[in-house]
């Protein structure tokens, strides 16, 4: 196996060579060919998979990247060999089609990627064509110390958007629709990756638009049937929703206002 450095993912694990130039020449080549065969199959949208401690991310965390040619130390040297290759990938995909990158920023790990080093990342990939920041985080290395919980990983893509001005799609625990539209309307992504509440509910995106009253939904004609009575039963149980909301809230009462005999004169 092949890694930016021999740093093994467990003490105990198979130790990877580090690459050499014919290595990352002949990795590129390889990247370039996926990136033809995915026009064979007429895809719409291209992404760069730079995180996760996958070989890329192995040369952008200092965790990874002990290197000490131009390719190991600063983060220019570091972003060297991911953005050759996505310079290789953009110089074949067709120009009207956007590329994404993801990345993980932040390692969850004291000495990995700082923010400094994600909002140069981020540019940087911009600058050599990137349309889209794919934000996740860590899985770098072993001994993580990731905080979990709702929508956590959402505050690095509000930081890359809003400190740079590029495009990002946020992903990782996020599972309702009135997340995705917090996210999108707080101006936190311009994207919501949504994978394991489709895999889930394969009708995700259908009972969400019928929770928003949305009808344009494509759907297969022997399905409209089905897609009708969603609509309706879930514009009642929005109904009954908001009805229970409004008897719970509690009543106002007048202001009571207490009246003190004056103080003798």
């Amino acid at each position: 196996i092949l890694s930016a450095s021999p740093i093994p993912y467990f003490p105990d694990s198979q130790v990877p060579r580090e690459m050499t130039r014919a290595d990352m020449d002949r990795v590129k080549a390889d990247f370039v060919q996926a990136a033809r065969r995915g026009i064979r199959c007429g895809f719409d949208m291209l992404e760069l998979h730079c995180a996760h401690g996958y070989l890329l991310a192995s040369f952008l965390s200092p965790l990874t990247n002990h290197r000490r040619d131009e390719y190991g130390g600063s983060i220019e040297n570091r972003l060297r060999y991911p953005l050759e290759v996505f310079d290789a990938l953009r110089a074949v995909w067709p120009a009207d089609k956007p590329m994404s990158v993801r990345i993980s920023a932040t390692d969850w790990a004291d000495g990995g990627i700082s923010d400094e080093d994600t909002l140069a990342i981020a540019r940087a990939f911009a600058a050599h064509g990137c349309d889209l920041i794919d934000v996740s985080t860590g899985q770098t290395v072993h001994d993580a110390a990731p905080v979990y919980g709702r929508m956590f990983q959402v505050p690095w893509s509000d930081m890359i958007r809003n400190e740079t001005g590029i495009a990002t799609m946020c992903v990782g625990n996020i599972t309702t629709a009135d997340q995705v539209n917090t996210i999108l309307a707080a101006g936190r992504a311009d994207l919501v990756a949504l994978a394991r509440p489709h895999l889930t509910d394969p009708s995700f995106t259908l009972r969400a638009a019928a929770r928003y009253a949305v009808e344009e939904v494509a759907c297969p004609p022997q399905y409209l049937w089905g897609k009708d009575a969603l609509m309706r039963n879930t514009k009642r149980e929005r109904e009954e929703e908001l009805e229970l909301r409004r008897k719970a809230k509690p009543k106002s009462h007048a202001p009571v206002v207490a009246t003190l005999p004056r103080a003798a004169e």
